[in-house]
């Protein structure tokens, strides 16, 4: 129980500080793209020994106001002090590797593993090998984006990114055919926010670095150098969207829990990034402003496509009438109560008897028969209709079992 209690804090205060810190760097992300495309590009009235500025904008915020200033090139002399906008970025990743740890590394066989490959001949996978692709698909998905972007392909910014997007829908694909749905969204997510840290690390601080020293050594800086950085950057500006709504998905079996999970994971974050277009550009191109309601209706659609089935629709091994006779239905009722004792309450108690469970996920309680019937709802959609509980498939549920609780649900009425 200790371990369990242990382990559910560690979970909680890593997810806080990765929180904390994405928070910052998305801020940071969202404030200078803004800042990029707000600039004033027409020179200052008082240009003085500012001739060399790019763009420059008036804010008022907190109860003061600010002038700032983009140069061309950088000022001279160099500020004594620079402020830089790194540690945000590498803290957010180092701590959401951890959390993959933690969360998804310590319990692969229960969160990570797609149910029923464990032993079952269709794919002969370990936790340690799960493991090990899992950390392959975070990894190696920095060596394919940034190949991508020294290709020719980078001279084709739309051609790049339909590239990329075809390589994270195969990766999507892929990962979900092996991990659970969680398992799968999560580290998409991480590929991606390993994209973006990369381009931090190595391509947008070095670039940075080179031209503080170009300005020390009062040398020309290579325009290149900075161009690189900026495109790097703003592939992190349009990444961020998709990346939170990754870290969320966890919490919504309807997207994660779908047979078609991996297009779902795709086509929201397609959304995501045209949502964040239009935010990008809507004061430069003000003839885009359908780019918000065609993202609704996309939303729409994908609400529509993730639907629970008609209840009627349910395929079952015995009938699904709501009219079954009184004695029968209370036999359905007896069965089910055992089923849900024997296959979830390991987890959904007051007191877990499943290792790493020091309480109920989600608060959900089912010790007892008006537990079990207040829950309907989200034990027929979690069990039968996304098939994500009981997680892992740990405690071995069966099909029939399955279509019993169906046959339960359809008969309230």
């Amino acid at each position: 129980m200790i371990e369990s209690f242990i382990h559910e804090w560690a979970n909680l205060l890593i997810r806080w500080i990765h929180f904390i810190v994405g928070v910052a760097w998305i801020g940071a992300s969202f404030y200078f793209n803004w800042l990029e495309n707000n600039l004033e590009r027409k020179p200052p009235q008082d240009r003085g020994k500012d001739n060399e500025i790019a763009g420059n904008l008036w804010a008022i915020h907190g109860g003061g106001f600010y002038h700032l200033k983009k140069f061309k090139t950088g000022p001279q002399p160099l500020p004594t002090q620079l402020h830089w906008f790194k540690w945000e970025a590498y803290t957010t990743w180092l701590s959401g590797i951890t959390l993959l740890i933690v969360v998804y590394y310590f319990n692969a066989r229960l969160f990570l593993i797609k149910p029923g490959l464990i032993d079952s001949g269709v794919m002969d996978i370990t936790p340690t090998k799960a493991i090990a692709i899992a950390v392959i698909s975070v990894i190696g998905s920095w060596f394919v984006y940034d190949g991508f972007c020294r290709s020719p392909l980078r001279k084709t910014p739309l051609l790049l990114a339909t590239t990329l997007v075809l390589y994270l829908s195969l990766l999507a694909y892929f990962l979900s055919e092996v991990f659970s749905g969680r398992g799968a969204y999560i580290h998409v997510g991480a590929a991606i926010g390993t994209m973006m840290v990369g381009n931090v690390f190595f391509v947008i601080i070095p670039a940075q670095k080179e031209m503080v020293v170009a300005l020390k050594e009062q040398r020309p800086i290579d325009p290149a150098v900075g161009k690189n950085g900026l495109l790097r950057s703003t592939h992190n500006n349009y990444l961020t969207l998709p990346v939170l709504f990754l870290m969320i998905s966890n919490h919504f079996p309807s997207a994660y829990g779908h047979s078609w999970n991996w297009l779902i994971l795709i086509v929201v974050s397609l959304i995501s990034v045209a949502v964040r277009h239009y935010f990008n550009i809507r004061k430069v191109i003000k003839s885009l402003w359908w780019i918000l309601p065609a993202a609704f209706i996309a939303m729409l659609l994908v609400m529509w496509m993730t639907a629970p089935v008609p209840q009627t629709a349910v395929s079952t091994s015995a009938s699904t009438s709501k009219t079954v006779a009184t004695q029968e239905k209370i036999d359905i009722d007896s069965m089910v109560q055992t089923i849900i004792q024997k296959r979830c309450t390991v987890c959904h108690s007051e007191s877990p008897t499943q290792p790493g469970f020091a309480a109920p996920p989600a608060g959900l309680v089912m010790d007892n028969p008006d537990q079990v019937i207040a829950n309907a709802d989200r034990i027929y959609q979690a069990a039968v209709l996304n098939k994500t509980m009981p997680i892992g498939n740990l405690t071995k549920i069966t099909q029939q079992e399955r279509d019993l609780i169906a046959q339960w649900y359809t008969s309230f009425p």
